[in-house]
């Protein structure tokens, strides 16, 4: 976590070393969690000053290997998930750029895009196992930090999950949409345009847009 990020979740603390307590407990019992203890809170990585873009997921990938601690990201060489499949597949459809070979979104995170998952922990194999277990109330007040600073920001909140937090943005801009998942996309979130709206949104506020070119490196 970034020496910003901990800062700003200090009254987190409690609540933070609760959900390590439940971890360890998950080992002890071997049944595990994804991703690896050091990528839980990766999301956290880039200074809190610099987020301009808030993407939520729901919780990380329950296959082995696919969850890196940012939303919707996996390792290169990992295979594509259908979801993030659906995500380049409007990538490209929107900006007309090239749809990426790799899954790894830490391009983005590098321009201030958090790639926050609602819940930061699952157990291999369990989708939505972690739910209500803690995480949501760390990443609800993470969420409402953000808020609070007077810098620009756009949040995209796809599914309905990630719209719970709708409430906590106030006056901030929400680009929202069905979720990209093959049971959902059809329903709303291919031809939603969300990466140039993200960006002309940006541009409004005198704020840099993103490029999110992935072919680019």
């Amino acid at each position: 976590m970034h020496p910003e990020w901990a800062e700003q979740m200090q009254e987190m603390s409690s609540n933070v070393s609760a959900m390590g307590d439940f971890l360890r407990a998950e080992n002890a019992a071997r049944r595990g969690y994804f991703p690896r203890g050091d990528a839980v809170f990766r999301a956290f990585e880039q200074p809190f000053s610099q987020v301009k873009v808030l993407i939520v997921g729901q919780d990380p990938y329950h296959t082995p290997g696919a969850a890196m601690g940012l939303s919707f990201s996996v390792p290169q060489g990992e295979k594509l998930p259908p979801s993030l499949q659906n995500i380049f597949k409007e990538l490209h459809d929107d900006l007309r750029v090239p749809i990426p070979t790799s899954g790894d979104l830490t391009p983005w995170s590098r321009q201030g895009v958090m790639l926050l998952n609602r819940v930061l922990t699952v157990q291999p194999g369990v989708a939505s196992s972690h739910k209500g277990k803690g995480w949501e109330e760390i990443t609800e007040y993470a969420v409402s930090k953000l808020v609070e600073r007077d810098q620009p920001l756009v949040a995209v909140l796809w599914g309905s999950q990630a719209q719970t937090l709708k409430p906590l943005l106030g006056d901030i801009p929400a680009i929202e949409s069905a979720h990209p998942s093959p049971l959902s996309a059809y329903r709303g979130f291919f031809g939603s345009k969300p990466f140039s709206r993200v960006n002309a949104l940006l541009q409004q506020m005198g704020e840099t847009p993103v490029n999110w070119d992935l072919s680019q490196g």
